[in-house]
C-alpha cells in the first residue's frame, strides 16, 4: 500500500487540467509548506522539470505526482480527492495526521 491516495477524480481532474494548460506529459506536485495562519498549508502546481533526487513520484491514471520528501513525511496517509462544488472546485486533501484546520481550510496544524 502506498503512504499517499490519489484518487481516479483526482488524476482525471489533473490530467484535465494539465491538457487543458497545453502540458500533458507535466506533473502535479503536491506538498506541504510552512505559512498560513495555523502553520502549515497544502501545495498543489505544475511541475514542468523532472522530479529532484530527493522526490518520490506517484502515477495515478496515467498521470505524475511529485511529492519532495519533506512532505510525504506529513502526508504520509493522506488521500486526495476532487471536490466540484456550485461555489469551489479543487483538491481536497484527507490527511490523518492533521491536529486542526484553520476556519476557512487554506492550513492545518500537524498532529
Amino acid at each position: 500500500m502506498l503512504p499517499f491516495d490519489i484518487t481516479g477524480e483526482a488524476a482525471l481532474a489533473a490530467k484535465t487540467k494539465l491538457i487543458a494548460r497545453g502540458t500533458p506529459s507535466a506533473a502535479i506536485r503536491l506538498g506541504v509548506r510552512g505559512g498560513m495562519c495555523s502553520g502549515f498549508a497544502y501545495v498543489v502546481e505544475y511541475e514542468d522539470g523532472e522530479p529532484g533526487p530527493r522526490d518520490e513520484v506517484i502515477t495515478q491514471d496515467g498521470v505524475r505526482f511529485i511529492i519532495d520528501r519533506k512532505s510525504l513525511v506529513m502526508l504520509s496517509g493522506t488521500r486526495v480527492t476532487w471536490k466540484s462544488q456550485l461555489l469551489h472546485s479543487g483538491f481536497e486533501f484527507e490527511n490523518p495526521n492533521e491536529a486542526s484546520r484553520c476556519g476557512c481550510g487554506a492550513s492545518f496544524t500537524p498532529k
